[in-house]
C-alpha cells in the first residue's frame, strides 16, 4: 500500500440528514409556535421538559450541519429556530405585571429616595428664585416683562383684575385644554428634561434653569397679588402645580446628582461613576414622565371644569399627599431583606 492512495471521503447527504432529524425540528417549531400564541403558562409538564431537550437536539443539528458544510438554506433554518427557542429556554421569563411592580413599588420610589438630597438642593432653588423674582418684581415692576415677556395683553402689567380672573377661571367652552394650559405644560415638559441633561455639564445650567423657572413663577404670583387675586392664583396653580413642581423638582435634583457624580466619583472610576448615575437618574425621569403625564390631565381637564379655589386647593394638596407618602414609604426594605 502506497501513501499515494486515496482516502475514503466520508459524504453525509443534506436530504439524509434532514431525513434522520426533521422530526425534532418540527416538534420544537410546533411548541414555538404554541408558546408564541398562548405562552409557557399554556404548556403541560411534559411539554416543558421537552422543549430544553428538542432545543439542545436543534443545536447539535446545527453544530453538526456547518461541520460539515451542509445545505446553507438548512443551516440558515436551524439558526433561525435556534434562536426562537433560546428566547424561550434561557431568556428572562418575567411578566408583564412583574415588570409594572418592580418600577412602580420598587426602581421608581426607591431611586428618588437616594436623589434626597439634591432634590433638597433642587427646592430650595426653586424657592429661592421665586422669592427674588417676587422681590424684584415689588421693587420695580419692568422685571416682569424682562423675566416673562410673552405674557402681554391679559397677563401683562397693563391687565386690570377682571382682566386677570378671566385667565384663571375655568373653560366654559368645554376645550380640553386653554392656549395658555398648553403653554405651560410644553415649557415644563422642556425644562425638565433640560434640567436633566444639562446636569453633564457640572450642573450650572440645571442651577440655572431651576432658579429662573423659580423666579417666573415668583413673578406671575405677585402680578396676580398685587391685584388681590393671590389667593385664586395659587388655588389655580395647586391643583396640577403641587405634582407638575414636584416633577421638575425631581429632574433638577437628578440633573444635580449627575454633576456630582461627574465631579466627585468617589472609590471608583469617573466612567463607572456616570454609569450608575445614569441608571438611577434614569429610573427617576422616567417617574418624572409618569407625573408630568398626570400633571397634564389635572391641567388640561381638572383646571378648566373645576374652578372652586377650596376644591382646586383641596385636589392639590390630596396630589402632594399621595406623591409624599408614595415617595417616603412605598418600597421600602423589610427588616432583614438584603439589598
Amino acid at each position: 500500500m502506497t501513501d499515494d492512495a486515496p482516502k475514503p471521503v466520508l459524504r453525509l447527504k443534506s436530504q439524509k440528514f434532514r431525513e434522520a432529524r426533521q422530526s425534532d425540528w418540527r416538534a420544537l417549531s410546533t411548541q414555538l409556535d404554541k408558546v408564541e400564541r398562548r405562552g409557557l403558562g399554556s404548556f403541560s409538564i411534559d411539554e416543558l421538559l421537552n422543549l430544553p431537550l428538542l432545543y439542545r437536539s436543534a443545536m447539535s443539528s446545527l453544530s453538526m450541519a456547518q461541520s460539515i458544510s451542509l445545505d446553507r438554506n438548512m443551516i440558515t433554518y436551524l439558526q433561525a429556530l435556534c434562536v426562537r427557542a433560546y428566547v424561550y429556554v434561557y431568556g428572562p421569563q418575567t411578566r408583564f405585571k412583574d415588570v409594572l411592580y418592580s418600577f412602580f413599588v420598587l426602581g421608581w420610589p426607591r431611586a428618588v429616595r437616594k436623589l434626597g438630597g439634591e432634590i433638597v438642593l433642587a427646592f430650595a432653588t426653586l424657592v429661592a428664585g421665586a422669592i427674588a423674582g417676587w422681590l424684584m418684581c415689588a421693587h420695580d415692576s419692568t422685571w416682569y416683562n424682562v423675566f416673562l415677556p410673552g405674557e402681554q395683553g391679559s397677563r401683562g402689567l397693563d391687565s386690570s383684575a377682571e382682566d386677570l380672573r378671566k385667565t384663571i377661571g375655568g373653560n366654559p367652552e368645554n376645550h380640553a385644554l386653554s392656549p395658555f394650559a398648553v403653554f405651560l405644560m410644553t415649557h415644563n415638559v422642556g425644562v425638565a428634561i433640560s434640567t436633566f441633561a444639562f446636569g453633564a455639564v457640572f450642573g450650572l445650567p440645571t442651577f440655572a434653569l431651576t432658579l429662573y423657572t423659580g423666579i417666573t413663577l415668583g413673578a406671575m404670583v405677585w402680578l396676580f397679588a398685587q391685584q388681590g387675586l393671590g389667593f385664586e392664583f395659587a388655588a389655580w396653580l395647586t391643583i396640577h402645580g403641587t405634582t407638575e413642581l414636584f416633577a421638575l423638582v425631581i429632574a433638577a435634583g437628578c440633573g444635580f446628582h449627575i454633576a456630582r457624580r461627574l465631579m466627585f466619583p468617589g472609590d471608583v472610576t469617573r466612567k463607572q461613576a456616570l454609569r450608575e448615575a445614569g441608571t438611577l437618574t434614569g429610573t427617576a425621569m422616567i417617574g418624572v414622565a409618569v407625573m408630568l403625564t398626570v400633571a397634564g390631565c389635572l391641567e388640561g381637564i381638572g383646571r378648566q371644569m373645576i374652578t372652586d379655589p377650596f376644591a382646586r386647593i383641596g385636589i392639590g394638596a390630596v396630589m402632594l399627599t399621595i406623591w409624599g407618602l408614595y415617595y417616603t414609604s412605598v418600597g421600602r426594605r423589610k427588616p432583614g431583606e438584603g439589598a
